[in-house]
C-alpha cells in the first residue's frame, strides 16, 4: 500500500468518518440547549416570525453603509470565494467522479476554463481574506489559531489540485490508473484534513448559518 492507496482507502474512510460523527455531535449538541422563550409580544401587524427571519437574512447578505467601503470589498471578497469553492467543488468533472465513486451521485460538469477561472478567483479571495485579516489592526486583535487553521486547511486542497491539472479533465478520466499518484496523493490527504479539521473549527458555519 503505497500513499495514494491509503488516501483512497483508510485515510478517507477515517477522514469521512469524523467528519460524520463530529458534524452530528455538534449539531445535536446545539439542538439539546434550552431555548429561552420570547418575552417581547409581537405588536399588531407584525410579520410572522419566519417573514421577519428572511428579512433579516436578506437585509444582513450585504453591510449597511455606516461600516464603510472596507466592509464592501470584504463582504465582495466573500462571495467570491464561497461561490468559488462551490463551483470547483461542484463543476469539476474529476470532483464529479470522485463523489460518483464514493455515493453513486453524479451530474453534468463544467468547462475547463469556467474550472480554471474559479479556482483562480477562489485562491486569490482567499489569500486577500488573509492579507486584510493580517493587516487590519481590528480583525488582527480577534483573530484566534482556529482562523488560521481553518484557512490553511482550505487553501491547500487548491495548491495540491493545481499539481494535478498536468493535462484536461477529460484525458485525466481516460487513463485507467493515476498518472501521478503522488501528487494526487497529497491532494487528497488535503481534502481528509479539511474534513477532520471541519466539525471542530469554524468551519463548521457551513451548516450552523442554517440554525443562527
Amino acid at each position: 500500500m503505497d500513499l495514494l492507496d491509503f488516501a483512497r482507502g483508510p485515510g478517507l474512510f477515517i477522514a469521512l468518518a469524523i467528519f460524520l460523527l463530529g458534524s452530528t455531535w455538534r449539531l445535536v449538541g446545539i439542538l439539546r440547549l434550552p431555548r429561552r422563550p420570547d418575552l417581547s409580544p409581537p405588536r399588531e401587524g407584525a410579520p410572522t416570525a419566519a417573514v421577519a427571519a428572511l428579512r433579516s437574512i436578506v437585509r444582513g447578505l450585504w453591510p449597511r453603509r455606516t461600516f464603510g467601503q472596507m466592509a464592501a470589498v470584504i463582504s465582495v471578497n466573500a462571495y467570491v470565494f464561497h461561490l468559488g469553492l462551490a463551483v470547483v467543488f461542484l463543476g469539476y468533472a474529476p470532483h464529479i467522479a470522485f463523489v460518483h465513486r464514493l455515493i453513486g451521485l453524479s451530474w453534468p460538469a463544467l468547462p475547463d476554463p469556467v474550472m480554471y477561472l474559479a479556482a483562480s478567483a477562489t485562491m486569490v479571495a482567499l489569500l486577500l481574506a488573509l492579507v486584510m485579516r493580517l493587516s487590519s489592526p481590528v480583525l488582527r486583535q480577534i483573530s484566534v489559531g482556529d482562523d488560521l487553521i481553518s484557512w490553511t486547511v482550505t487553501f491547500l486542497p487548491f495548491i495540491t489540485g493545481m499539481a494535478v491539472l498536468a493535462e484536461p479533465s477529460a484525458a485525466l478520466l481516460s487513463h485507467d490508473a493515476p498518472l501521478y499518484r503522488g501528487p494526487l496523493a497529497l491532494h487528497l490527504l488535503s481534502l481528509e484534513l479539511l474534513l477532520v479539521w471541519f466539525p471542530f473549527g469554524k468551519l463548521m458555519h457551513a451548516f450552523l448559518f442554517f440554525l443562527s
